[in-house]
């Protein structure tokens, strides 16, 4: 839908939304299936407002097991590392309180949301909002670009990076900027004043051949 081309390594971030406020995290863990034993080692997440990143959370936690030498290869996350982190019940009861009722967005938002809900369903606690997920959207709005983990899109659009990837709160800021750019990609292309959350959920769920006339329902006519 839109190019990928070479002026968006100059872009800036956007910095227009909807003024509407999410939050954006990450999770690092030792497997990809909760239901089968795994547990999330680290949590990262930063709060937007207006498109301005105003809290961040980040933490590792023991998931009372050791990981396998590929995921501590993987993260960077060690053993040792995990032994002196705080109990994961504790971190997701901290974490629950900072997210409160805001929408949440995810890179690939189904792995997150499994093990969010997964460990907050240890504490006795339950996710109430809503999820988006950033990689669905990027396929709708780049679907030239070669793939669309987060890697790339981060290199493609030359967003802001840490050059370190698969730590939670770096992936989790990641996420964010690769979030604005697309609110910032819609608005330029459609005139749209503010993008919402609402929209880009819907789009997300779009299959590919609806995604111009979905986005056509937002624009408002000339007066």
């Amino acid at each position: 839908m839109f190019a990928l081309t070479p002026h968006d390594a100059q872009r800036p971030a956007a910095l227009h939304a909807s003024g509407e406020e999410i939050v954006v995290l990450d999770f690092e863990t030792t497997g990809v299936a909760p239901l089968r034993g795994d547990r999330a080692i680290e949590i990262g997440a930063v709060r937007m407002v207006d498109g301005q990143i105003v809290g961040r959370f980040q933490s590792l936690m023991n998931p009372g097991r050791r990981v396998s030498g590929f995921i501590e290869a993987y993260t960077g996350i060690s053993n040792s590392m995990l032994q002196a982190a705080p109990p994961a019940a504790e971190v997701m009861a901290d974490f629950h309180d900072f997210i409160g009722m805001a929408p949440l967005v995810a890179h690939n938002a189904s792995f997150d949301r499994r093990f969010l809900d997964h460990e907050l369903g240890r504490i006795g606690r339950i996710r109430r909002q809503e999820f988006a997920c950033s990689l669905l959207v990027a396929r709708r709005l780049y679907p030239d670009a070669p793939n669309h983990k987060l890697a790339t899109l981060v290199y493609l659009k030359g967003l802001p990076n840490s050059g370190r990837f698969h730590r939670a709160l770096a992936d989790a800021e990641m996420t964010a900027h690769l979030w604005l750019r697309m609110v910032e990609d819609l608005r330029h292309a459609y005139g749209l004043p503010t993008v919402s959350f609402a929209l880009m959920c819907g789009l997300a769920a779009q299959k590919k051949a609806r995604v111009e006339t979905f986005l056509q329902q937002w624009v408002q006519p000339p007066r």
